[in-house]
């Protein structure tokens, strides 16, 4: 039998021990609380951290049009028209934006595409899109600048002269004839032979202009595009 005394003080020792334990207990649930909140709190303070440092990504600048907005210009040009279509001689004064250059531009309804005179044609690829990289003459001088564009397309044209179509790419450029102003396709291709480096054909022609068969220089473009500027004149 053991003691009634002994009984005692070991009820004691264990209740001691219980509350020792759960005081234990309580504190632990605290620290960790405490540990899970400052976590928390950390957490949050490296997200906004990191917000603030991130930059929204910033869209890189439009490239501004080379060809002066007709609104801006002091003198507009001359150009006559018929129910809203453009009168256009066999000839006219064609400004190709970009260089900055006005050429002499036979206007042919037979023509299918229009035509510019281009040389040392380069074709390369850029952002997995296919470009071209040509020269052309600055009217009445030997002098070439080098323009790049995308590809819009290929053709293939059968000339009377020849047994074989030739194939030329096609190039989207913005021109001015009188005050009117429009980007269009345009085949490449060596017109050094012929006697003019532009050639208007239908799909410029087609809805927008009228050919006053016989007359040339219908329309006159704005001063501010011929002065200082390349003519074929």
């Amino acid at each position: 039998m053991v003691p009634k005394e002994n009984l005692d003080k070991l009820n004691g020792s264990v209740q001691s021990q219980r509350a020792t334990l759960v005081t234990m207990e309580g504190n632990a649930t605290a620290r960790h609380d405490k540990l899970v909140e400052l976590n928390h709190t950390s957490t949050r303070n490296i997200l906004e951290a990191i917000e603030q440092k991130i930059e929204k990504p910033k869209c890189p600048p439009v490239t501004a049009q080379a060809c002066p907005s007709v609104s801006n210009q002091q003198e507009k040009g001359r150009a006559d028209r018929l129910k809203g279509k453009l009168i256009v001689g066999e000839l006219e004064k064609f400004y190709l934006a970009g260089p900055g250059l006005v050429y002499n531009a036979r206007i042919d309804s037979g023509a299918e595409t229009s035509s510019i005179d281009a040389r040392n044609i380069t074709k390369f690829e850029r952002d997995g899109n296919n470009w071209v990289r040509f020269d052309v003459q600055v009217p009445g001088s030997e002098e070439y600048i080098t323009m790049e564009k995308e590809v819009s397309r290929r053709v293939r044209i059968i000339q009377s002269s020849a047994d074989e179509a030739d194939r030329r790419v096609v190039v989207e450029l913005q021109f001015a004839i009188g005050d009117h102003q429009q980007v269009a396709e345009f085949t490449l291709t060596d017109r050094r032979h012929l006697s003019h480096n532009v050639l208007i054909g239908r799909n410029i022609l087609r809805d927008m202009m009228l050919i006053d068969v016989g007359k040339e220089f219908a329309t006159e473009l704005p001063e501010s595009l011929t002065q200082n500027n390349g003519d074929d004149s």
